[in-house]
C-alpha cells in the first residue's frame, strides 16, 4: 500500500490510532492514551511560543528507508515548509522531529525511528518518554539542550 492511498481510504480515516506504513507498505497501527496526546499538544504549543518563524506540526508523515513515519510534533522552517507543503508525505524531514514514546513503544523502537528520522536529514529528534522528560539528539549525540530551540524544556509538566 501507498501513503497516498492510506490517506484516500474512508476505513482509515478517524481511527483512535496512530497510522504508518512499513517498508513493505503494510500500515502499522499503534493506540494512543490520553497522556500522550497531553504531551504531543504541550509540545506543539510550547515550540510555537518559543518560535518566531517555521511550522509547527503535529502527526507529520515523513518518507523514511522504513516506509512512511509519522513524527509527533515536528519544527519546519520556511525553507522546507515551502518543499514539503504540497506533498503527501514529507521526502525531506522537518529539521525537528519529536516522538512521544507509548507504552507499547519500545526503546528499540524509539531509536529505530530517531535515526530513521536523521536520516531523512532531520537535524534534531526530541523524544520525551512517559513521564514527559525530552532528551534532545543531533546525529551525532545527545544533547544537553535543542539547540535550534535552547528555551525548550527537559521536562513537560502538567
Amino acid at each position: 500500500m501507498r501513503w497516498e492511498e492510506v490517506c484516500d481510504n474512508k476505513q482509515l480515516q478517524d481511527l483512535p490510532f496512530k497510522i504508518e506504513l512499513n517498508k513493505w507498505g503494510q500500515i502499522v497501527m499503534s493506540p494512543v492514551k490520553i497522556k500522550h496526546s497531553f504531551y504531543q499538544g504541550r509540545i506543539q504549543r510550547l515550540l510555537e511560543s518559543l518560535l518566531k518563524s517555521g511550522e509547527v506540526m503535529p502527526e507529520c508523515a515523513i518518507d523514511t528507508s522504513d516506509g512512511v513515519k509519522v513524527a509527533d510534533v515536528v519544527w519546519c522552517s520556511e525553507e522546507r515548509f515551502d518543499i514539503i507543503q504540497d506533498q503527501v508525505s514529507a521526502s525531506i524531514a522537518p529539521e525537528i522531529c519529536v516522538e512521544v514514546k507509548s507504552l507499547g513503544n519500545t526503546s528499540d523502537e524509539m531509536e529505530f525511528k530517531k535515526n530513521l528520522y536523521f536520516a531523512a536529514q532531520a537535524l534534531e529528534v526530541w523524544l520525551c518518554n512517559e513521564q514527559g522528560e525530552i532528551k534532545f539528539f543531533s546525529p551525532q549525540n545527545e544533547l544537553a539542550h535543542s539547540l535550534l530551540v535552547p528555551d525548550f524544556p527537559k521536562q513537560i509538566k502538567r
